[in-house]
């Protein structure tokens, strides 16, 4: 009976210290091997398919992956390269496979929602969008920079002081450097009280039919004049 407690024991253990090996403590970078077999899809789909001349990409986490960006911008070439879950510091490590490929004309970017979930700081998320704003800017200096505002959601209600900070410091970044644009698609989702409206699924996380109309709303003039630029390439 002892040596079976034991054994229990040491299993027990066992498992908590593969649960530590894979899960980050707060405000750390998870491992982006997790996606490693979507983001071989991706690289998969680009291998048999054309790449649109001046790409619309939109990356981040699952608010761009749940979103049917063809559907909600028809006539665009929009490249959609959402994985859900992501953080800033994925969207980096997977950069020469989904952001590198397209030489996009313009980037949207929607990300920091997990990181902030997870326990990271308003400045660990403007560090890491400056870091891929410095590296987007080194490849591509014409391309545009679109950051899609974090959104306030039921879920993640109580962390949006941390999230509404990471947004100012990236707006105000952006109001200071060339081709780097702020997307407000927070206050849009907002009823008339201030707090989340009826625009989510029963997650109380991602969006329903309303809340992306209410983004497709919104994002549709930063849209309109994408590529123009570089029409010429």
């Amino acid at each position: 009976m002892r040596a079976q407690i034991y054994a229990a024991l040491l299993l027990t253990c066992a498992a908590i210290s593969a649960a530590c090996a894979t899960s980050p403590l707060p405000g750390q970078d998870p491992d982006p091997e997790r996606f490693a077999r979507e983001i071989r899809k991706f690289v998969q789909w680009d291998s048999k398919n054309a790449v649109p001349e001046n790409a619309i990409l939109m990356i981040g986490s699952s608010s761009i992956r749940m979103w049917a960006t063809a559907d909600a911008f028809p006539g665009k070439p929009v490249i959609n390269r959402g994985f859900g879950g992501s953080e800033l510091s994925d969207v980096l490590h997977y950069y020469e496979q989904i952001v590198a490929p397209y030489a996009p004309a313009r980037v949207f970017l929607y990300a920091g929602d997990n990181d902030i979930g997870n326990g990271k700081t308003a400045q660990q998320v403007l560090a890491d969008y400056e870091e891929f704003s410095a590296r987007l800017r080194l490849d591509f200096p014409d391309t545009e920079l679109v950051f899609i505002s974090i959104k306030p959601s039921r879920y993640r209600w109580a962390l949006w002081p941390v999230m509404a900070d990471a947004n100012q410091l990236i707006a105000e970044y952006s109001a200071t450097h060339a081709n780097r644009r702020y997307a407000d698609l927070a206050t849009p989702l907002l009823d008339d009280a201030g707090e989340p409206g009826d625009v989510f699924i029963a997650d109380g996380l991602h969006l329903n039919e309303t809340g992306y109309a209410l983004w497709r709303e919104a994002l549709a003039p930063y849209l309109e004049s994408a590529g123009e630029a570089r029409s010429g390439r």
